[in-house]
């Protein structure tokens, strides 16, 4: 071996190990995201954004947005771990829709396949009862007994948009700038609101069998079916996009650090078991 081969070798032997090392260490920030730009990009704090009902809850008129509503991503999400997060009581009259029309919105990120509630209204196991639902992945309407599925599959570990609409009953499905349906229930449901939850769904709320196991986001209802170029437009705002159509706007709860009900019905959550993380920012994709 001559002496410039030799040098070469040595060369090699000497900084190869740490060229590899600062490969590895690289390659594992770019997989974990510290790359996105994202990282770098404004948060939104709690309450950052939120309706104003000048004339009080349960008014639908002269409502408005106050605050920095410029579609900032959220500071923090909430992470469920198949726990129950929030319950709403009856006894505010302003904070559900009733009878069979409405949407729910959310952006979810599923860790785990099964029976998965994501958001659930009404008055327990009968057909006043309405739950968008992950069915082993697929999204699904459950009214226990009075349930219909779709084709459309939220993947695992990655950040879903999804919504359902119902009107009477026909319900439409959306995935993303997917979507599918109207499907026709086997009944059309009469919603009687008593309580609401997000995370599981209230057919079986204490068995833990239905518990979401994942994060949620921008968790939206309203008391009318929106149509498809509403829900479109929701998704192209992202996890950070304020509600589109605040006339009937019921319920608004971004998960950004706390479970308050920021559509000024003021049917705030009552978290349990849940952990607001901001380590959530390198698996999300804006649309």
């Amino acid at each position: 071996m001559n002496h410039k081969s030799q040098s070469a070798m040595e060369y090699l032997m000497t900084y190869g190990w740490s060229i590899l090392i600062i490969a590895v260490v690289l390659g594992a920030l770019a997989y974990l995201g510290v790359f996105n730009p994202l990282y770098f990009a404004p948060k939104a704090n709690s309450g950052s954004c939120q309706a104003f009902r000048p004339n009080g809850a349960g008014t639908s008129y002269d409502i408005n947005l106050l605050g920095a509503c410029n579609g900032e991503i959220p500071q923090y999400v909430a992470n469920f771990q198949n726990q129950q997060l929030a319950n709403v009581y009856s006894n505010n009259p302003f904070g559900f829709p009733s009878g069979n029309v409405f949407t729910i919105v959310a952006w979810i990120y599923p860790k785990t396949y099964g029976f998965q509630g994501i958001f659930s209204f009404g008055s327990g196991c009968n057909y006043n009862t309405a739950t968008l639902l992950l069915w082993n992945g697929y999204l699904d309407y459950d009214g226990c007994g009075n349930n219909k599925g779709s084709n459309l599959l939220a993947p695992l570990n990655s950040w879903n948009f999804v919504a359902m609409s119902l009107s009477g009953n026909s319900v439409m499905f959306y995935l993303g700038g997917s979507n599918e349906g109207p499907y026709t229930l086997p009944y059309t449901p009469d919603i009687a609101p008593q309580s609401m939850y997000i995370g599981y769904d209230m057919e079986d709320p204490f068995s833990g069998y239905y518990m979401f196991n994942g994060l949620i986001a921008d968790v939206q209802l309203y008391n009318s079916s929106l149509g498809q170029n509403s829900i479109t437009a929701l998704y192209q705002e992202g996890i950070g996009g304020a509600p589109i159509d605040l006339h009937n706007l019921v319920g608004w709860w971004p998960l950004n650090g706390n479970a308050n009900d920021y559509s000024g019905n003021g049917n705030n959550g009552v978290p349990a078991n849940v952990v607001y993380t901001s380590s959530w920012i390198s698996s999300y994709n804006p649309p």
